[in-house]
């Protein structure tokens, strides 16, 4: 932590006087040639509604392994935990989560040899090295949405942390990370102002620094317990007023798009459910967390939430939080419910990010929160409200679209996102908004786009506006092939987005572009309603 503190304090000092160059490893590159073009109104250019680029500083600051950026270079940057090695033996969560089983191995080398990490289906290793995301930059992308994340729960399950587990405390340092981030790139670019890297507060400051050529980085929230908003046994552990001043505390960090429940039931809303072998562990803490399992019906209505999985065999890691003869409960049958809501608690955060002229991410919500949700929105006629990352039952996004709000959808191959692209065409005909983009939700301990059967991307290829030249990206020893390696970490975007473009085309690709525009759109209008 010190060695951090006085890197980054002579960095900036450097970075003042305008003759810094932060160092840089060799191996580092981006693989492209050529400058972003400047793009004024209509913005052209990607949108990624939803990634984590300080992740690794949350659940502890030891799950997630590597770092998006170092003072002292990429080789201190993309390192492994301590306890995955010497060969992965004991990474029990990335083996659980990758494997569905708490045993496992893998080269916990990264830097510079990469031979297990990053990949696409690897939850718990650096995604988003920040040269990644300048190859990202320089293919296409023009606002990055970077959801500042935490979750008390997970953080103390988890034996190992650096971080205390206070959401609030994580969501200022990794604000401050992104910043700090912000001030590095500018030291590699002639000094303050000067980098590509550049953190937003208002639709109107984006368009100008996409007008620069730079990349806008909007900050967001998800978290599961905002301002302390979490609940035992369905009593609430915050007021009004606390969420009043965490509202305020948040929008002058620069926050401007938050999701009002992530994982667990709070004080504010039920979520919707995790599937599959994550769904185990997530509901085992949202009974650590509020006292109860999630509590599903068996749904009545067209709009459901994500199938509840039955429970396996627990690895010891995660049994040993149950108390001695608790065991996950059995659930009715599909599709599933919540039967929890939007509370009171809930509608008065929705309404004070109202006033604020702040987005509100639907996603995560129970289909009966979403649906509570939807009509305080459209009982005030707001527009600021986004699904970013396909959390939300599909039923529910021709309501978003007509009121004016963005959708861009989880990332996949190439020939699932594109017919989730097809799928909701008609919706963004019906209501006059062209303009479609993904959440990848890097470091969000998801899975990333696996290579397709079939794809044959070939190197050099153009980006989509046709302004810079993409190779293969090499980094450190290790050289990368969308082809092989599917989206291993954030620097395959582009060669991503050249595959779909190759399977669907170039009215597919025009929608693309036409994303950052409908995202600001979206966001000004939020700004015009706030008070």
């Amino acid at each position: 932590m010190l060695r951090r503190v006085f890197a980054m304090a002579a960095l900036a000092t450097l970075a003042l006087t305008g003759t810094a160059t932060a160092r840089t490893a060799p191996g580092s590159e981006v693989g492209a040639t050529g400058q972003p073009p400047g793009s004024a109104n209509p913005v052209r250019g990607l949108v990624d509604a939803h990634s984590h680029l300080m992740a690794n500083e949350a659940f502890g600051g030891s799950l997630i392994c590597g770092e998006p950026f170092d003072p002292d270079g990429i080789d201190h940057a993309l390192v492994d935990c301590p306890d995955h090695r010497p060969h992965g033996e004991l990474a029990w969560f990335e083996n659980f989560t990758r494997h569905g089983t708490p045993v496992g191995t893998h080269d916990p080398v990264g830097w510079p040899t990469f031979k297990d990490w990053p990949a696409h289906d690897s939850l718990t290793h650096q995604q988003a090295y920040y040269t990644w995301l300048e190859r990202a930059w320089r293919g296409g992308l023009r606002i990055m949405v970077n959801d500042l994340v935490a979750n008390r729960q997970l953080c103390e399950i988890y034996p190992l942390k650096r971080n205390p587990c206070d959401e609030m405390a994580t969501l200022r340092l990794e604000a401050r990370r992104t910043f700090e981030l912000q001030d590095y790139v500018d030291a590699q670019n002639g000094g303050p102002g000067q980098g590509w890297f550049r953190v937003v507060k208002s639709a109107a400051e984006a368009r100008q620094v996409i007008a620069a050529g730079k990349l806008a980085v909007v900050l967001g929230v998800e978290t599961s317990e905002p301002f302390g908003c979490r609940q035992t046994l369905g009593i609430p552990h915050c007021t009004r007023a606390q969420i009043d001043t965490g509202l305020d505390e948040m929008y002058r960090l620069g926050v401007r798009s938050m999701f009002v429940c992530h994982k667990y039931d709070n004080a504010l809303c039920g979520v919707r459910f995790d599937p599959g072998t994550t769904g185990v562990i997530v509901n085992i803490g949202n009974f650590l967390a509020s006292g109860r399992f999630w509590n599903a019906r068996t749904c009545t209505g067209p709009e459901h939430d994500n199938t509840i999985d039955p429970a396996g065999v627990l690895p010891p890691e995660i049994a040993k939080w149950l108390p001695f003869g608790v065991g996950l409960p059995a659930y009715p049958p599909a599709p599933h419910c919540n039967t929890r809501g939007l509370t009171s608690l809930g509608a008065y955060m929705v309404q004070g990010m109202m006033r604020r002229g702040m987005i509100v991410e639907i996603d995560h919500m129970s289909a009966k929160a979403a649906g509570q949700t939807l009509d305080l929105l459209e009982k005030a006629g707001y527009p600021g409200v986004i699904s970013s990352h396909s959390w939300i039952d599909p039923g529910y996004l021709r309501r978003v679209y007509r009121l004016g709000g963005m959708v861009t959808a989880y990332g996949s191959p190439a020939d699932s996102f594109t017919a989730g692209w097809r799928a909701t065409e008609p919706l963004r005909q019906e209501s006059g908004r062209p303009g479609y983009g993904y959440g990848l939700d890097a470091n969000g301990m998801g899975p990333l786009p696996a290579p397709r059967p079939g794809s044959a991307v070939t190197y050099p290829f153009t980006s989509l506006d046709g302004a810079v030249t993409l190779d293969r990206l090499r980094t450190g020893e290790r050289v990368w092939d969308v082809n092989t390696d599917g989206v291993a970490h954030y620097g395959l975007v582009p060669d991503w987005i050249e595959d779909m473009r190759r399977y669907a085309g170039n009215e597919f690709a025009q929608d693309m572009l036409a994303g950052a525009e409908a995202y600001l759109k979206t966001w000004e209008g939020a700004e015009a309603h706030g008070s």
